[in-house]
């Protein structure tokens, strides 16, 4: 499917309008994410029983919430999940805060590095798709154990250190199986330097309206029809 692509620029303008003019608050497009991301990962695992594992990789913004709402929706579905938290709890924004609170009250684990080869999925939510430079602390630590672990990685909006507008990878950058984009692809995942690092390449509804996107001079047809996940 061909959809028309967003520079960062633009994703953050949408964001914005989605909470400040469609009054679509955070918390919202964040439990969107999360339920979509979950789906997928299920669905990428082929799950026959509940005896999968999943390690959550989180940053402390809002991506890291949206993989923090999956850990809970894989959670109730069975599905043994772990967390690697790249921030200390009194350093997340508000609402991610609030995912880990939620998670802290269903006692989920934290992930150890040996985690990631037993994993039979990880979770990239550690950056989104603002970033600006080279990945730093805990977030590249997860990153480069990620890598290095030979499990599948299922990133959230982009991998953690991809550019998303330029599709150039930094230093470290996730190498992901498949990317779970929201809204409308970032013009940088489809470039080709982004191909080995975005591996196959997923939408995901989260309730932005037609008029959004008029406002911004885009004409958006029906994308979602069939299904709130499709592929690129």
């Amino acid at each position: 499917m061909k959809v028309p692509a967003l520079t960062t620029d633009q994703m953050m303008e949408v964001d914005r309008l989605m909470i400040e003019e469609y009054g679509i608050a955070l918390m919202q497009m964040m439990e969107n994410a999360g339920s979509r991301l979950a789906s997928l990962a299920i669905q990428l695992m082929k799950v026959s029983s509940a005896k999968k594992k999943v390690v959550v990789l989180c940053g402390g913004g809002n991506n890291g919430g949206g993989g923090m709402a999956a850990a809970r929706h894989l959670h109730n579905r069975g599905i043994e999940v772990k967390i690697g938290l790249a921030t200390k709890p009194e350093n997340l924004k508000e609402v991610p805060s609030h995912q880990w609170n939620i998670l802290q009250k269903l006692k989920l684990q934290s992930a150890e590095t040996a985690d990631l080869a037993k994993a039979d999925l990880i979770i990239d939510a550690l950056i989104g798709y603002g970033i600006r430079g080279n990945p730093q602390g805990a977030a590249a630590e997860w990153i480069l154990r990620a890598n290095h672990s030979g499990a599948p990685i299922l990133a959230l909006d982009s991998p953690s250190g991809l550019d998303a507008t330029s599709g150039l990878p930094g230093e470290p950058c996730m190498r992901a199986t498949a990317t779970l984009t929201l809204a409308l692809p970032k013009e940088g995942l489809l470039k080709e330097s982004a191909k080995n690092f975005v591996g196959e390449l997923y939408l995901a509804d989260i309730s932005v309206p037609p008029e959004l996107y008029r406002r911004l001079g885009m004409q958006i047809g029906p994308i979602f029809t069939q299904d709130t996940i499709v592929k690129l």
